[in-house]
């Protein structure tokens, strides 16, 4: 019997000792007594646990998770981030200066991350200003020379960090992370002027986009932004921004398609954010090109708008038969878009709150008033919620065709079944239901109507 229990007791602490063998202890000074545990994914956190803090102490484990970067997190403003690796971690910093007073105690992986984050930001602080100096300071002065050699060693020392001092594991997560992280170095051979051309043909050189692990970190969000950077222009109308952004778009995705996971990764974050900024276009080039091409499933929690965009992308073609609308006009009679007899009928999804659709719609009025043997109908369906206001629109741009609404807004039978995710929206169809275009601009109709 004493052989039994002891043999328990062993087999006990085996399990005990593999259960808990991970401990990570962070001390941040003048902390409030509770802070959230958050997984890394990109931008996206997912929120693992809490932890209560005793004087000042967190101490939890992550043994169970998997690598990657964590958060622990005290308010909006307030967190720290840290590599799970599966080793023991101890780190310290004070609450009201967490980056500047943080030290690592225990963890070489965390230690290679802040000294990386540390030496990214000199280098690149030391660089930009060597490299302004270059470009104005005459050539044949030996302050020149001084500074371009300078230059060299800053360049050298930093290249050594990330090749040789973060590099003594090679297969660890926080090497493979270095080394696709690292910020491109530009050879002093390269003159000023084309650095930028040089950075968007050689930027994500080293980036392993094969390496799906390091979506659990803020690699490849980081880098996309940091390559769509090198194509913004302040200086150029929005219409010819979005092109440049699109060209930087093709690249990164291109090079990302070598991995499923890190493909859908970085499409997610693309659309995520220039839906922020408002860039529908791009949004309707990488949802049509991407998306839609490629058969991508995204995140569930992307907004409802962006998943409509994409199913009216998916469902609705060159082609394919649009489905039957049955509404009330403007007295309450009830109209069905099938019994129209034109040869082509434009359906017209707007709003009178709208301001793009104040812009558009007289204009496409002013062509459908134009037209010399009026072939083309318009099927004009408001997504206003009150009646006045969308009786008043109608009157004062004078809109003399098949004008319509259920007055439900986005959550019409209509606006529903056609997944419209915004306004003015057109379609083309011909006299059996099928869409033979779908133009974006007032250009675009102009080709097809008149």
């Amino acid at each position: 019997m004493n052989r039994f229990y002891l043999l328990l007791s062993i087999l006990f602490f085996f399990i005990s000792s593999i259960s808990f063998s991970q401990e990570i202890r962070i001390k941040i000074y003048n902390a409030p007594g509770k802070a959230v545990i958050f997984q890394l994914e990109g931008e996206k956190t997912s929120e693992i646990d809490s932890v209560i803090g005793v004087n000042n102490n967190f101490n939890f484990s992550l043994s169970n998770e998997h690598t990657g970067f964590y958060r622990l997190q005290f308010d909006n403003r307030h967190w720290i981030d840290f590599i799970n690796d599966g080793k023991d971690i101890e780190i310290k910093t004070d609450y009201n200066n967490i980056l500047d007073s943080l030290k690592v105690i225990k963890s070489g992986s965390n230690k290679i991350y802040y000294e990386f984050i540390k030496l990214n930001k000199d280098y690149k602080t030391k660089t930009e200003l060597l490299q302004l100096i270059l470009a104005r300071y005459p050539k044949e002065d030996d302050y020149y020379q001084t500074t371009k050699e300078k230059l060299i060693r800053v360049r050298e020392d930093y290249l050594y960090f990330i090749n040789v001092t973060s590099q003594a594991n090679p297969n660890s997560f926080i090497a493979r992370y270095v080394r696709s992280a690292q910020l491109p170095v530009v050879g002093t051979d390269i003159p000023f002027d084309e650095q930028i051309t040089y950075l968007k043909t050689h930027a994500l050189d080293n980036v392993d986009f094969y390496d799906d692990e390091l979506i659990y970190s803020d690699l490849f969000t980081n880098k996309t932004i940091e390559y769509i950077s090198y194509y913004s222009n302040p200086q150029l109308p929005k219409e010819l921004l979005e092109k440049e952004f699109m060209t930087a778009v093709d690249s990164i995705l291109n090079k990302a398609k070598v991995n499923g996971i890190v493909y859908q990764h970085i499409v997610e974050y693309l659309i995520d954010g220039f839906k922020n900024y408002g860039f529908d276009e791009i949004i309707d080039h990488i949802v049509d090109n991407y998306v839609i091409k490629d058969d991508l499933c995204l995140d569930s929690k992307l907004e409802s708008s962006i998943e409509r965009r994409i199913d009216q992308a998916r469902y609705f073609k060159i082609g394919n038969t649009v489905p039957d609308i049955i509404i009330n006009d403007t007295t309450g009679k009830q109209i069905e878009l099938n019994k129209i007899k034109a040869d082509r009928i434009l359906i017209l999804f707007y709003a009178s709150w709208c301001p793009h659709c104040q812009e558009i719609v007289p204009k496409i009025s002013e062509l459908y008033n134009k037209q010399k043997e009026n072939k083309t109908e318009v099927f004009a369906v408001s997504v206003d919620t009150n009646k006045t206001d969308w009786i008043n629109f109608i009157k004062t741009n004078k809109l003399d065709w098949i004008n319509v609404s259920d007055l439900q807004g986005w959550y019409g039978k209509a606006a529903k079944e056609y997944y419209l995710y915004a306004t003015p929206t057109m379609f083309l169809i011909d006299n059996n239901m099928k869409i033979i275009g779908i133009p974006k601009t007032i250009e675009e109709l102009k080709k097809i109507i008149l």
